[in-house]
């Protein structure tokens, strides 16, 4: 076992470097790591599995295109492919709040890779490179857009969307159980005409249908890609093959459409993608914050409270009150909302870092980006299979408010006119009576009129 304390030293263009002797990488991290010690956030699984196929499919490429030597390029190609499956996330150790481009991410991510590879050369010589092999035909400035990409999209498809089938179908199980199920509708919070349990759930469900048609339409736009460019979008230092064949590996890897970007000065002097999908992603947030909220208050009480749906008991609600049960898990999908809003604020605000040919904040919004698909991916199952799935339906407590409402004089009006409706209201408010105790007493209508007009399923 390495001595944690004991230390080596490394090169780079800038000169010598003490580094950890239990550390894989090189001189150009280590200065970052000292440069910002700032929030202890590091890139996550999804950005360092888009990275280490970057530098996976880079290789491969360059060996084809012979641009790299064989014995280089295998090497390379199995120590990316370690970095990619995660065999040496400790060893990516750079902030988050870096260098706007990621360039240190980037080159810590090529001086692991250099440093096993040389590994399984076996001191080999020339050494391979962490610039010149592992990072050639790039530059962090067309790989972390690219890494953006990849990572949003397969999080998306492969974590976030199959979460949301799954809720979307539960919600629509429970449209179908609560179908014949009448309660009063709210607007305003106020009391209004009469809706099904059901219609209400239908709803709910339709908002989840639309948000995964909303984050599919971003699919286009996400499989542009940056490689190329390199520096400023011109493809200096860079094969003209070198985009296109890298994007042919990538998608055999990882069985999707990735392309060359249309036009590298918009794909790495602009964010709008990136903001696109945070937007859409806030506005999910938005749709879960509804359906939550409407669930804390169907299911408000027992005892003076709507309570028109029963939740499921995860867990004691008080260290006080005895036997309350409280609806946490809807909390904690709104607490994540917010934290996705706050994510979106931040990385639109990271967007306005696009001068000229290059964000410079691109590690923010990559961060924020990522975290906002992880946290409503996670959150998004808690809610089915914690809350949802085990809603059950009040139907007394529904259906008993009906007959009481002032609302019922809605469906008066075709007949006897709105102002007399809204009379017969508010002489029901007044003496407590119901709408239909109303018109008997001023007989206006026959009672077999009267039932037809206020049948609540001809309200439905």
């Amino acid at each position: 076992m390495k001595n944690k304390s004991a230390t080596r030293i490394a090169r780079d263009s800038m000169g010598e470097m003490k580094i950890p002797a239990d550390k894989l990488y090189g001189a150009s991290t280590q200065r970052a790591v000292l440069n910002f010690p700032v929030s202890g956030r590091r890139f996550d699984r999804a950005f360092l599995f888009a990275l280490g196929q970057i530098k996976l499919s880079a290789a491969k490429v360059n060996r084809k295109l012979k641009l790299l030597k064989a014995r280089d390029a295998n090497a390379i190609i199995e120590a990316a492919r370690q970095l990619r499956d995660g065999h040496y996330d400790e060893h990516m150790v750079v902030d988050i709040f870096q260098t706007g481009s990621g360039t240190s991410t980037n080159m810590n991510a090529n001086e692991v890779i250099a440093s096993l590879a040389n590994q399984r050369l076996r001191h080999a010589k020339p050494l391979i490179h962490p610039n010149d092999h592992v990072n050639k035909g790039q530059s962090s400035n067309d790989v972390i857009p690219a890494v953006i990409h990849i990572a949003a999209l397969l999080q998306i498809k492969q974590r976030l969307i199959p979460e949301l089938a799954k809720l979307e179908k539960s919600l629509q199980s429970k449209a179908r159980a609560f179908k014949s199920i009448h309660k009063i509708g709210r607007t305003h919070l106020q009391d209004a005409t009469p809706v099904t349990l059901g219609q209400e759930f239908g709803g709910y469900a339709a908002q989840i249908g639309k948000a995964i048609e909303r984050l599919e339409r971003c699919y286009p736009n996400l499989r542009e890609l940056a490689l190329g460019g390199t520096a400023v979008g011109t493809g200096i230092n860079t094969h003209p093959r070198f985009a296109r064949e890298v994007c042919r590996d990538l998608n055999a890897a990882v069985n999707e459409k990735f392309r060359e970007a249309a036009n590298h000065f918009e794909a790495q002097s602009a964010k709008d993608t990136c903001v696109e999908v945070s937007g859409q992603l806030k506005t999910l947030a938005a749709a879960l914050i509804k359906i939550a909220n409407d669930i804390r208050w169907l299911s408000c009480g027992p005892r003076a409270g709507l309570y028109e749906i029963l939740l499921s008991a995860v867990q004691p609600g008080s260290s006080i009150m005895p036997g309350k049960v409280n609806p946490v898990i809807a909390e904690a999908v709104i607490q994540v909302a917010g934290e996705v809003i706050g994510n979106d604020a931040a990385g639109t605000f990271g967007a306005q870092g696009s001068n000229f040919e290059l964000n410079v904040m691109m590690p923010l919004i990559a961060y924020n980006l990522l975290e906002s698909i992880r946290l409503l991916a996670n959150v998004t199952g808690l809610f089915r299979t914690k809350c949802v799935d085990g809603i059950r339906a009040n139907q007394k407590g529904c259906e008993a408010t009906i007959e009481k409402s002032l609302m019922l004089s809605t469906p008066l009006v075709p007949v006897l006119g709105y102002d007399l409706a809204a009379e017969i209201a508010k002489e029901a408010y007044k003496k407590d009576k119901t709408i239909r105790e109303i018109v008997r007493e001023r007989k206006l209508l026959s009672d077999r009129d009267l039932a037809k007009i206020l049948d609540v399923k001809n309200m439905v």
